[in-house]
């Protein structure tokens, strides 16, 4: 079962670089991890972003990563857990494979935000969590963008918006998308904590990965 490690509040070039040193050291026989952390205001960009979907950074540091994906905005009141797993580990039932993986995260987003009465869902060719019906339907809740090695091993992870400032999202184009929306549980009126939250979802992705 992977170790869960409480990061609290941290800068992400800190985040972003202790992963790669935890990945780098890590042998056939470490602990798989999930690191819950909440970053300070900052644009990441994917290996393959555009920069020009960076709008108006409005004097946020705008940070190259190595995960896929595109632009996205990490800020205070948001759900950011990493994922450090060797897909593959032997595991219950087989090995884990890159798709079957990105597949967990998506549904232990979905599982959680249906524990708050929120219906989320996948959209095909577009990675994250997105809202299913309502003012917000198709808005986007949740994040993801993963670093998978050849050794199997995977860092970065999964955002999930919680009750933050959504005004930076409106600074970018999401995702690579223009005019995305993006929202909060704040905003669908769940008051839950971001604490709460965190566990919530870590407990989630425990089971996906777990089985259980």
């Amino acid at each position: 079962m992977p170790v869960i490690i409480r990061r609290g509040l941290e800068p992400y070039q800190a985040s972003f670089d202790a992963m790669r040193a935890f990945t780098d050291a890590r042998t056939v026989d470490t602990p798989d991890q999930l690191w819950i952390v909440e970053h300070p205001p900052v644009f990441t960009l994917g290996l393959g972003a555009n920069p020009a979907h960076v709008l108006a950074p409005h004097a946020i540091p705008v940070i190259q990563t190595d995960r896929g994906g595109e632009v996205t905005y990490h800020g205070p009141g948001q759900a950011v857990i990493y994922l450090l797993i060797d897909l593959r580990r032997n595991r219950p039932g087989a090995r884990l494979y890159a798709r079957e993986f990105v597949n967990k995260i998506e549904q232990a987003v979905i599982d959680t935000l249906a524990g708050y009465g929120l219906p989320g869902e996948r959209k095909p060719g577009a990675p994250g969590i997105y809202m299913a019906d309502g003012r917000w339907q198709g808005a986007k809740i949740a994040a993801l963008g993963l670093k998978v090695r050849a050794s199997g091993c995977t860092y970065h992870g999964v955002a999930l918006n919680v009750g933050m400032d959504l005004a930076p999202f409106s600074w970018i184009n999401p995702c690579g998308y223009e005019g995305l929306e993006t929202v909060d549980m704040k905003t669908l009126g769940v008051e839950a904590s971001l604490h709460e939250a965190q566990a919530a979802l870590a407990e989630q992705l425990i089971g996906q990965l777990t089985g259980s």
